[in-house]
């Protein structure tokens, strides 16, 4: 999404709501960066599919959606961007440290928002070559699965797998879904989703799937 498409208001929002990884209302939005997200501009955010509300009460609650995540991603590797002030283009590559960190060691932006990081191997962990990484995802549902047929988180199931980079399993688990050895789904109830399960979806078949099962 083209930096231009949005303001520096938009900007803050995603960032704040990105920062708490959680849903926030109005009032606390306010605290946090000196406005609410109202009318035109909650309705832009909302169109976008940025960011989603709702009013469970007297007061609106907005949480980042999967394209919002991406977009905060996006921006922490996207360097210093012109227009900008000299500390706006500072920050960046700043940011960029962060970027080229979660890169190499496979992680998202929720895993470091959330302070979810998967536990690694301690010390040096050599992995074999010849590890086959659909067996390894087979037998990590497998070990998941209340029962057959079953659907796991994938971020439970990535947290399983952690010593596996992020890219090489999400080729894997791209190529056992292309196969039919496995089924990816969306989670129904986006409302129910977590910060963490956004971050553990992977983007096959034109949507981010959060379940799995294999059977």
């Amino acid at each position: 999404m083209p930096q231009e498409e949005l303001s520096a208001k938009d900007r803050a929002v995603l960032i704040a709501l990105a920062a708490q990884a959680r849903k926030v209302s109005n009032p606390e939005l306010e605290q946090l960066i000196g406005f609410r997200l109202e009318g035109k501009h909650r309705v832009r955010l909302n169109d976008m599919k940025l960011v989603e509300s709702e009013k469970p009460g007297r007061a609106y609650e907005h949480e980042l959606s999967d394209a919002g995540w991406r977009w905060c991603a996006e921006q922490l590797a996207a360097g210093p961007q012109r227009p900008g002030t000299s500390l706006e283009r500072a920050q960046q590559l700043f940011f960029g440290v962060f970027a080229r960190y979660m890169n190499t060691a496979g992680l998202s932006l929720a895993d470091v928002v959330t302070g979810t990081l998967p536990t690694r191997p301690a010390g040096r962990h050599q992995r074999s070559v010849t590890v086959d990484v659909h067996a390894r995802v087979t037998d990590a549902y497998l070990a998941l699965a209340a029962g057959d047929g079953a659907f796991v988180k994938l971020r439970e199931l990535r947290q399983r797998l952690a010593d596996v980079p992020r890219a090489e399993l999400d080729a894997a688990l791209t190529a056992m879904f292309t196969a039919r050895r496995a089924n990816l789904i969306p989670q129904s109830n986006q409302q129910a989703l977590t910060a963490a399960d956004r971050g553990a979806a992977l983007h096959v078949g034109g949507e981010y799937k959060h379940l799995i099962s294999i059977g």
